[in-house]
């Protein structure tokens, strides 16, 4: 079961302790989306409340990320285990779940057993910051905004394509590559109510100058890629033979990159048409080419370079953690 990090109001140190019993003993468990913070200002621990991820959230969640029995995927509060579990059980996957209650993770094991895919998952009482995510190629959560904008930094550091789901809560301005909303009748304890599924692909990083050549008409032709990188958002313009030109459906998903572009080349228009995986500061991958005067499909390869001296070099977006507010 899914476990909510709760962010904690912070409290100063004199504050009336027995109202606070009070007021946290008025507020249904499963419905706590506000937080009380232990009386240090100075960042205590999240508490950790009882809230689980209905199943038709949880089969929802696996197919958007279309798991499959080659997949690792690591489950953040893991609560009673149901995501990992389901993900072995229906999917074939392998992976682990985390989460800081002792008596979640006895129960998470209990129902791996039951479910008998005790071989494929294990869960651990671990910090989800103090987690080794580098195997995952599947990582679902259910985390508060100020706990997914921590964690942000982390998840962008993952190789490319490593795909990423969260139960109601998103990423803040990385917009995910998908979002669902689904009626989930279990939700708040047996309440039902309207559930928000995000979805994102790690994006490789592309932002910077790329060089390359190409055999056009049988003479070499120098290229240049100037790519300017928000998240999966990219965008720029390439220069060819002393022209520069904007680029034109510019898409990014993990490590696979596309973008076309219309030049003059050699003395005609010609539509370049790019393909490719990016594989650190290499892309490699396909071109197509089409003119009155020639349609050809050629390799193609580039490398990351600085950039020309009078050739704009694009800003590379500092991915920055957001200002939490307590």
């Amino acid at each position: 079961m899914q476990e909510t990090v709760v962010q904690e109001t912070i409290v100063q140190k004199t504050a009336n302790c027995r109202l606070r019993r009070v007021l946290v003993a008025l507020l249904p468990a499963a419905w706590l989306v506000s937080s009380l913070f232990a009386a240090d200002a100075r960042a205590a621990e999240p508490s950790v409340p009882y809230v689980p991820t209905p199943q038709d959230v949880v089969e929802r969640m696996l197919e958007m990320a279309k798991v499959g029995p080659g997949d690792y995927l690591i489950d953040l509060g893991s609560g009673d285990g149901r995501i990992v579990v389901t993900a072995a059980r229906k999917h074939g996957a392998r992976g682990f779940g985390v989460d800081l209650n002792p008596v979640r993770i006895a129960e998470a094991n209990e129902n791996a057993r039951k479910a008998g895919v005790v071989d494929k998952v294990a869960f651990y009482q671990r910090d989800l910051f103090a987690t080794d995510l580098s195997q995952a190629t599947v990582i679902t959560m259910y985390l508060l905004p100020r706990v997914n904008l921590e964690l942000r930094p982390r998840l962008l550091e993952l190789k490319p394509g490593t795909r990423l789901v969260s139960h109601d809560f998103s990423m803040d301005d990385w917009s995910p590559d998908a979002h669902v909303q689904v009626e989930a009748r279990d939700k708040y304890g047996g309440a039902g109510g309207r559930s928000d599924v995000y979805f994102w692909v790690v994006p490789a990083k592309t932002a910077g100058v790329w060089q390359w050549q190409l055999q056009v008409s049988g003479k070499p032709q120098a290229y240049e890629l100037a790519l300017e990188q928000k998240f999966q958002s990219i965008s720029g313009s390439a220069r060819v033979g002393g022209r520069s030109v904007r680029l034109q459906n510019a898409r990014l998903s993990g490590d696979r990159i596309s973008f076309s572009f219309a030049v003059e080349v050699n003395g005609a228009a010609l539509k370049h048409d790019f393909s490719g995986k990016v594989d650190g500061d290499v892309i490699s991958g396909e071109v197509s080419l089409s003119g009155s005067r020639m349609q050809s499909r050629l390799d193609w390869s580039a490398k990351r370079a600085a950039a020309k001296t009078g050739f704009v070099t694009p800003s590379i977006p500092t991915l920055s953690l957001a200002q939490s507010t307590r």
